[in-house]
């Protein structure tokens, strides 16, 4: 098969009859009728007439379809086996077409091969905006070809890639291209084969793209460092608004990265998580980050691990958020219990337009049955707290003291005292001292028993801490993952030029630090153009000086200075009166620099009074001080005139 090009698509004029071309004589007495209906129908005719060859060309049987539906504006011909070659034909025909906008080509097998013929005509034809090659069995070299395209392409706005087997691998062709294509705006990658190494490629995908609003990856394997590196790239998004991820398998990992994600992302509507092997536990992850969004107005949860607890945790957070966006909630497979639905109603109240779906009421709040408490364990608590020994409990019916009594007797004394016991448990008692069935307890087993339940108490204490560290280190570590994550996909081109700390040694230019976009939240300006900037951290950022004038404080080299805070209560004199300096670096009134700034003059000193207050107070004291040391040098030099004052 020879290469294709955009020459080869097209067929050659010799090949094609033209209506220009001398008649034969059967038509010498055609009507001018005739000729009017050709000319009308020229260009159904031309497709017609080149696919026709076309598919005589290349050895494939035409597709009726397509001839009968040339004026349609959708082409559809799912299942109609057209294979490589028959992609070639149909490539030739819509190369000048210039009325079909939606071409569908699901489940026709055209293969990699197939795909080069298609992309090829889409260099050419700028009407297609929608193309669905789904289940075509493309592969990686397909999605080489399909990714080599978009960049060259600016017709197409939507594009079904679903079941073409894609890997790994094959997911930073779409990453690469889709950094540079803003203009699709749909994108459908599921039933793929995408896993962990698949996600960082389409989590660096979403973080670079401008247009996409929505993505489709449903029915991948998209778990645990794939899951935190899609969720690290949807933070940083800025257009997505619809994402399905079901049937992924993201688990409590891939919640608690998702839920960071929504704290962060201000465009997201609509959230597909159903049958991703969530639990109780996941929700509640995600509802940390639904405290903080404002935007989401749909989440799926349908199929996934979750009872009544996981449906209470969702609707407290949208009685309790009250900028939730939230309109719907699919707990579909969920069966509930009255309390959810009374809280429910409660909640309906204040947001009237939420619809929560659920599977029925009938639940219940699994409980565990409560622990029967050891009856060895009561007897030795009892005897704790009233500083008894065994002998001492045990003596009046022991009284020849070998630690042996008959069953009767110590099921009498038992009962008799005011030890905690029911029968059942004193039954259980005299049946672990008398294994044998000999009718004597031998209650030296409560003393050996002590020491044994002692140690199995620490155990079981060692146990539960050990499972509550494992599981707060693995969540902080897919923090820590989520993090990298987010770092390495912030793109290079958002980020926010912050000046590092000035050095006073330092006679060169200053170097400015870049700081990504995501760990920058909220700045203010103030009634006074001061910017004050709160990050994460809690860290103050020092903000560069606006305009070229020479900073606060002079200094012999030209270098550029930043201030977070200026000095206000300063009343020296450092610059001339008739160029005074703000701040920011920007030249102010000159009265400014004559007066001196008060709590009520300026509302940049009403938050601080009392350090206006406290500052002269502070002087002169020291004065006061220094007179009354004066003072007593004095008098012990008039009393010892040999001795010198230092």
């Amino acid at each position: 098969m020879s290469t294709l090009s955009l020459k080869s698509l097209c067929l050659r004029d010799d090949d094609c009859p033209s209506p220009d071309q001398p008649r034969g004589e059967e038509d010498e007495f055609d009507s001018d009728l005739e000729s009017d209906e050709i000319e009308e129908s020229n260009k159904e005719t031309s497709v017609t007439e080149v696919y026709l060859q076309a598919c005589k060309l290349v050895g494939v049987v035409p597709a009726s379809y397509f001839l009968r539906n040339l004026d349609s504006s959708t082409m559809t011909l799912t299942y109609h086996g057209l294979g490589p070659l028959g992609s070639k034909a149909l490539a030739i025909a819509l190369v000048t077409d210039m009325h079909i906008n939606t071409l569908e080509l699901a489940n026709n097998d055209i293969q990699a091969e197939g795909a080069k013929y298609i992309v090829e005509m889409l260099r050419a034809n700028f009407t297609i905006q929608h193309l669905d090659l789904s289940n075509n069995s493309l592969k990686s070299e397909g999605a080489e070809h399909v990714a080599k395209m978009l960049p060259d392409n600016i017709s197409l706005k939507t594009m079904k890639l679903s079941g073409n087997k894609f890997t790994d691998d094959d997911a930073k062709y779409f990453a690469d291209s889709f950094s540079i294509n803003s203009r699709i705006k749909e994108l459908d990658l599921s039933h793929n084969e995408f896993c962990g190494k698949g996600g960082e490629h389409l989590g660096q995908m979403l973080a670079n793209n401008e247009g996409l609003e929505l993505l489709d990856l449903s029915w991948n394997h998209l778990r645990m460092k794939g899951a935190v590196a899609l969720s690290a790239g949807l933070r940083v998004n800025m257009m997505l608004k619809h994402l399905d991820l079901s049937w992924n398998g993201f688990g409590n990992e891939g919640a608690l990265a998702m839920g960071e994600a929504l704290k962060f992302n201000s465009t997201l509507v609509h959230l597909n998580l159903g049958n991703n092997r969530l639990t109780n536990e996941g929700v509640g992850m995600l509802c940390r980050g639904l405290e903080f969004n404002d935007t989401l107005r749909v989440l799926l949860l349908a199929y996934n691990s979750i009872t009544v607890e996981g449906a209470l945790a969702l609707v407290n957070v949208v009685k309790n958020t009250p900028r939730t966006a939230l309109e719907e909630i699919n707990l579909s497979n969920v069966l509930v219990n009255e309390n959810f639905v009374h809280l429910l109603e409660v909640t309906c109240q204040e947001h009237p337009g939420l619809d929560v779906q659920y599977g029925g009421v009938g639940g219940f709040i699994a409980k565990k049955p409560p622990k029967r408490v050891d009856p060895m364990k009561i007897i030795q608590d009892y005897l704790d707290q009233r500083k008894l020994r065994l002998w001492d409990f045990f003596r009046k019916i022991d009284k020849d003291g070998t630690m042996r009594v008959p069953v009767p007797d110590f099921r009498k004394a038992v009962q008799q005292s005011s030890i905690p016991l029911d029968r059942y448990q004193i039954e259980e008692l005299i049946q672990r001292l008398d294994r044998d069935r000999t009718g004597m307890v031998d209650y030296r087993g409560l003393a050996d028993t002590r020491k044994q339940m002692m140690r199995d108490h620490r155990r079981q204490l060692r146990k539960v801490e050990s499972r509550q560290k494992k599981e707060k280190q693995k969540s902080d570590r897919i923090l820590k993952t989520f993090q990298k994550a987010v770092e390495a996909v912030t793109p290079h081109g958002s980020i926010v030029m912050s000046p590092g700390a000035a050095k006073e040694d330092s006679g060169g230019p200053q170097h400015f630090s870049a700081t990504p976009l995501s760990s920058w939240h909220h700045i203010v300006m103030s009634n006074s153009s001061r910017y004050s900037v709160t990050n994460l951290s809690n860290e103050h950022v020092h903000l560069p000086r606006l305009g070229g004038s020479p900073s606060f404080r002079p200094t012999t080299s030209l270098e550029m200075r930043s201030y977070s805070q200026p000095n206000l209560l300063d009343d020296s004199p450092r610059f001339t009166p008739g160029k005074s300096i703000s701040a920011q670096g920007i030249r102010s009134d000159p009265e400014m620099s004559r007066s001196k700034l008060s709590p009520t003059a300026n509302p940049l000193t009403r938050s601080r009074p009392a350090l206006n207050a406290k500052k002269p107070e502070g002087k002169a004291k020291t004065k006061k001080v220094k007179k009354k040391k004066m003072k007593k040098q004095e008098e012990k030099g008039s009393k010892n005139p040999y001795q010198t004052v230092k």
